[in-house]
């Protein structure tokens, strides 16, 4: 099957072009959209990541010079319209679970990372600064962590704080009960808030989800909680965020995503004048820690996530069920 990879990153290549041993994949660096389209021309499917752009016009198109399936190479599919894609008659299928525990852990490190300031402490110590001055953290062990999602990575995320020693609270449309024999206590949305420490949230972005962390639900935070968010930037009204984190409500947050990420995350850009002037507010603060989307680049992750997607690609050339079909 001839494939158009869109969003190539030098990892991408270097594990899909390992695993792949039936494909005929063209590579782009550029994203998916209507101006880039094209390139797709001559391919029977798209291999696409979380910020391209698949909505009814770019599907359209796809349909319209001959693709009929498109891979999200991702778990998430918030960026596909999916009305479109069946009105077109294309196939999208994903990769609904890679190495939960990839994305489970960066939670943990963002965690760690705000907590003890060891980010802070290695710069110091590059400048021959020794001083522990500003430098205190807590203890994790006996905090409460509200888990919000407690699908495969949520569950990973628990297993992981239980080791830990905290108190875990957690809420989902549908408790799971493996979480909740381990020691998980479901809790709604409100309580979850009220209690916990710190907040880390493991959901899907939909249309209910949205915005999931406003400005009423900021309110209800304990004073100084930590937010740490690995799922999608969407989830949280990053202004009031900020407007919390001025006050002082919001103690520490940690986002390895970012509501306007698609013109920032995977790009170079330190020659340039960054022109998001809220990303640049949130950079400004000593008690925020970004990074741009990495909780999944482990070796095992992206194995997974090459093997996964060129499955998808096999069973669909071969008129096999879509094991994976949105």
């Amino acid at each position: 099957m001839k494939v158009a990879f869109f969003s190539t990153q030098p990892y991408d290549k270097e594990y899909f072009e390992h695993c792949n041993t039936q494909h005929d994949i063209t590579f782009y660096e550029v994203q998916l959209n209507e101006q880039t389209v094209n390139l797709a021309k001559g391919c029977n499917a798209v291999c696409a990541f979380v910020n391209d752009q698949l909505n009814a016009a770019v599907i359209k198109l796809l349909a319209e010079i001959g693709i009929k399936i498109i891979a999200q190479r991702c778990a998430g599919f918030n960026n596909v319209d999916l009305a479109a894609a069946a009105e077109n008659n294309v196939a999208i299928v994903r990769v609904p679970a890679y190495s939960p525990h990839a994305v489970a852990e960066h939670a943990l490190a963002l965690i760690m990372t705000l907590n003890r300031k060891t980010h802070k402490a290695y710069n110091r110590v590059r400048e021959g600064n020794f001083s522990l001055d500003r430098l205190t953290g807590f203890d994790l062990f006996g905090k409460t962590i509200g888990i919000i999602g407690t699908g495969k990575i949520g569950q990973c995320f628990a297993d992981i704080m239980l080791g830990l020693g905290c108190k875990i609270l957690a809420f989902d449309i549908i408790a799971n009960k493996d979480a909740e024999a381990a020691g998980v206590h479901y809790l709604p949305l409100m309580d979850l808030l009220e209690q916990s420490d710190i907040v880390s949230l493991h959901c899907p972005l939909t249309e209910q989800t949205k915005h999931l962390i406003n400005k009423n639900t900021l309110s209800v935070m304990k004073n100084g909680a930590m937010l740490i968010n690995t799922s999608r930037g969407a989830l949280i009204d990053t202004k009031a965020a900020i407007d919390a984190l001025k006050k002082g409500k919001l103690g520490y947050l940690g986002i390895d995503v970012y509501e306007q990420e698609e013109k920032l995350f995977f790009h170079d850009l330190s020659e340039n004048i960054i022109e998001d002037d809220v990303i640049m507010r949130l950079l400004s603060f000593s008690n925020v820690l970004i990074t741009a989307h990495q909780g999944f680049l482990t070796h095992e992750a992206l194995t997974q996530i090459a093997e996964v997607t060129l499955q998808n690609l096999s069973d669909f050339e071969a008129g096999k069920k879509l094991m994976n079909k949105v």
